[in-house]
């Protein structure tokens, strides 16, 4: 009992000192399973959330249809990105214009080639995906899959809801990794989005797929995202953040051959006979890309649950904006092109206009997955979202030795601690 009072005591002062060893003006959150030994748990609780503004609705008020209530995710918000997107309502920078009025219960745009978020309405509200978690899929296997590699299709990959978006492949047909990328961006094909994820899984197939999906969320730093499917059909556990979705789809658009394969805007898919004799071409069903002036492309998405749910990229005078968007209503206005006005609103904003920031984490896979050997410490406090660190520039980062120290206690803690406030005053010449 003893030595729990004394660990709570030290996690409190570390906890206390946080802002002055990290540069920040806000205390960490404890980490799971320290938060127990802390007397107040209050006190420690993720950063407080900014004042409350509504975003731009429609009038009147679009009715929304009634459906099951939406998965609630047993994860801590946080502050991601800057304190301003913590946030269920409206996130822009001061004397910026009003956003346009939109149907999406969340969403974010975001610059490109900064990783500025331009603003934001509720970014880190828990949402539904639908099939733009196929960019999740893209950014998880794109890097590793040869596109020249052919693949044998299975009964297992034409396993899914029948009736939803399909490319079209057919039992025992052969097919190039390429194609399926296609199919899947082009067609929203869940037949590609189960054999991509089968591919990648290796030897533990799907299921290993989808663990790797959720390691490569975890990679970007994409903490409230987690896959329950590939193709982004409704499943247990499956909710992801327009935030989140900011993050994968900047990670593709990265990527010249995502580039290329979202901006395709017809493809043929090859012939497979007796059933597809003569092949058949398959079109982008992402309208953005048909009508609006520097489309770079992106995803779009809709079930019942989820509702609308779109991601785009455009590109105007060098500078490329991102959307997000989810829970949206197809009246007034279509998903697509909710996401445009909110793209026109960013880019009528300066150029140096900022409310927060995209996380930057370059993703490594040099070393194992997680599927493949246990976490440590640091790696299971950061992947439950603990301990946001606002260094001086107001932006959210963790700290993997503070992680550590918390984590850790004990003589452990005192040392790594020192060690990081060591680095901290090296850093700023001290």
């Amino acid at each position: 009992m003893a030595r729990s009072r004394s660990a709570a005591a030290l996690v409190s002062a570390l906890l206390a000192v946080s802002p002055l060893l990290t540069g920040g003006t806000t205390p960490l959150a404890a980490p799971a399973g320290v938060a127990a030994l802390v007397p107040h748990p209050g006190q420690v609780a993720v950063a407080a959330r900014a004042p409350h503004r509504p975003c731009p609705e429609p009038s009147p008020a679009v009715p929304r249809p009634s459906h099951p209530a939406r998965p609630t995710p047993d994860a801590t918000q946080g502050a991601v990105g800057g304190p301003a997107l913590a946030t269920a309502g409206l996130a822009t920078a001061p004397g910026t214009p009003t956003p346009p009025p939109v149907t999406a219960t969340s969403w974010v745009v975001a610059d490109l080639n900064t990783g500025a978020v331009l603003g934001a309405c509720g970014p880190h509200e828990y949402g539904v995906p639908a099939s733009v978690q196929k960019l999740l899929l893209a950014a998880a296997f794109m890097p590793d899959l040869k596109p020249e590699q052919k693949v044998r299709v299975t009964a297992g990959d034409l396993d899914f809801e029948p009736g939803s978006s399909a490319m079209g492949l057919v039992l025992d047909g052969e097919y190039t990794v390429e194609t399926l990328w296609l199919g899947l961006l082009l067609n929203s094909g869940n037949d590609a989005a189960n054999t991509l994820a089968r591919l990648g899984g290796g030897p533990d197939g799907l299921a290993g797929g989808l663990r790797e999906m959720n390691a490569e969320a975890r990679r970007l730093g994409a903490y409230q995202t987690h896959a329950a499917t590939p193709s982004g059909l409704d499943g247990p556990g499956q909710y992801t953040s327009a935030y989140d979705l900011a993050l994968i789809a900047r990670a593709c658009f990265a990527r010249e051959d995502f580039r290329r394969y979202a901006s395709t805007r017809e493809a043929q898919v090859p012939a497979q006979p007796p059933a597809h004799a003569r092949g058949f071409a398959m079109f982008n069903d992402n309208q953005l890309l048909f009508k609006y002036p520097g489309a770079l492309g992106g995803k779009t998405g809709y079930t019942d649950l989820a509702r609308h749910s779109f991601v785009g990229a455009a590109e105007r005078d060098g500078r490329r904006l991102l959307v997000t968007l989810l829970g949206a209503e197809n009246q007034p206005q279509a998903g697509w092109q909710q996401g445009a006005a909110l793209l026109d609103w960013g880019f009528g904003l300066r150029p140096d206009t900022a409310v927060g920031r995209l996380v930057d984490r370059t993703p490594d896979r040099s070393t194992a997955s997680p599927a493949a050997a246990a976490p440590s410490a640091v790696a299971r406090a950061a992947a439950e979202g603990a301990a946001e660190v606002r260094p001086a520039g107001g932006t959210g980062e963790r700290s993997p030795l503070l992680l550590a120290a918390l984590a850790g206690g004990g003589l452990a803690a005192l040392v790594l601690l020192f060690a990081l406030v060591r680095r901290r005053r090296a850093r700023r010449g001290m």
